[in-house]
């Protein structure tokens, strides 16, 4: 028999630190209750002690399925549904396309993309039986803009921006709803743990300044994650909640551009885009 007395469930995904972690807390301070998740959950140990008996811990391995089950099943056990999934677990990979080896990109990929489609598949049936929840993908602005040297992690989360739009075409009147979220540059650990590839002479004005900007950038990004994770449960709150939630002024900015670019391009081309209609 579910409880709905406690507030809010959920489950997130790479609550080590950074986002995860202060979507966590920020849950709690709301009076839900959270699953936190991560590959080594002994990291956990302080953020479940914070979370005042409200805030359990379990091993999730986003490339393990079994793992996934395994923490799903934890979370239907203890509380005996799912209202909230966020898909938090990431990685970044940086080098040019040709300095990323295969396997690199691959495994930019199983994280990003195929580890959060593992996820968002194991708890999609369970919140469409409910009728109801809300799945929150942490994208980023490198969702739909992109820069050199991040031509990995662009992949990834474009891959996982389009099947987390269809998704929330298809969940909607299954009273599931979809949040993808996409912050600029924000202090958390995630720039600090990046995985950077050997470096070639012929991209150092381009991937090779990337490099340089993000190790400048370190400890100096314009965003808090506690704020980051405050705008998340308001837009939850909301009745009428965007698909896409932009964090951060860079963000606003950085899309903005970028749209206005595009159309000025369709604009400047449209001629010869409808040059191909049969006569």
């Amino acid at each position: 028999m579910q409880d709905n007395t406690q507030g809010r469930v959920w489950l997130i995904t790479g609550c080590s630190s950074g986002f995860g972690r202060e979507l966590a807390l920020a849950a709690v301070a709301a009076g839900d209750r959270v699953m936190a998740t991560a590959r080594r959950p002994e990291t956990l140990a302080d953020l479940a002690e914070q979370g005042r008996g409200r805030v359990a811990t379990v091993a999730l391995d986003v490339t393990d399925r079994a793992s996934i089950d395994a923490a799903v099943q934890a979370t239907l056990a203890l509380h005996g549904r799912i209202d909230v999934l966020v898909n938090n677990a990431g990685s970044l990979v940086l080098g040019a396309i040709e300095e990323v080896s295969m396997a690199e990109l691959r495994q930019q990929m199983e994280v990003v993309f195929f580890g959060a489609a593992e996820v968002t598949k194991a708890v999609v049936p369970l919140m469409r039986e409910q009728g109801s929840g809300t799945i929150v993908q942490m994208s980023s602005l490198g969702g739909q803009k992109t820069y050199p040297g991040f031509g990995a992690y662009h992949a990834a989360k474009w891959a996982f921006e389009g099947l987390s739009e269809t998704l929330a075409s298809e969940l909607a009147p299954l009273g599931v709803r979809v949040l993808i979220v996409e912050p600029g540059a924000f202090r958390t650990e995630f720039n600090s743990n990046k995985y950077v590839t050997g470096a070639m002479a012929a991209y150092r004005d381009t991937a090779g300044a990337t490099r340089r900007y993000t190790d400048e950038l370190l400890g100096a990004e314009p965003n808090d994650p506690v704020k980051g994770a405050a705008a998340i449960l308001k837009v939850l709150d909301s009745d009428r909640p965007p698909l896409r939630l932009l964090l951060g002024g860079d963000a606003v900015d950085g899309l903005r551009e970028h749209h206005a670019a595009l159309l000025a391009e369709v604009a400047r081309w449209e001629e010869i885009s409808r040059s191909t209609a049969v006569a």
